[in-house]
């Protein structure tokens, strides 16, 4: 199944990339280079979720 998400700045995948595999980490999901098919809902979803707590916190910090 091909992902049908797409980085808006192209150089910025390999950024992406890290920032997913470090919010992964700090969330205690094994995340992989590649397919992770094999993560359930929840463990996906926390990936995520800390990814956007993470953007909201940066952006915040900037404002002041």
């Amino acid at each position: 199944m091909k992902s049908n998400n797409k980085i808006n700045v192209p150089e910025a995948k390999e950024a992406m990339d890290k920032f997913k595999m470090q919010a992964a980490s700090e969330v205690g999901v094994n995340l992989t280079n590649g397919y992770n098919g094999h993560l359930t809902s929840r463990e996906a979803g926390s990936v995520g979720g800390q990814m956007v707590k993470k953007m909201i916190e940066a952006y915040e910090n900037s404002m002041q």
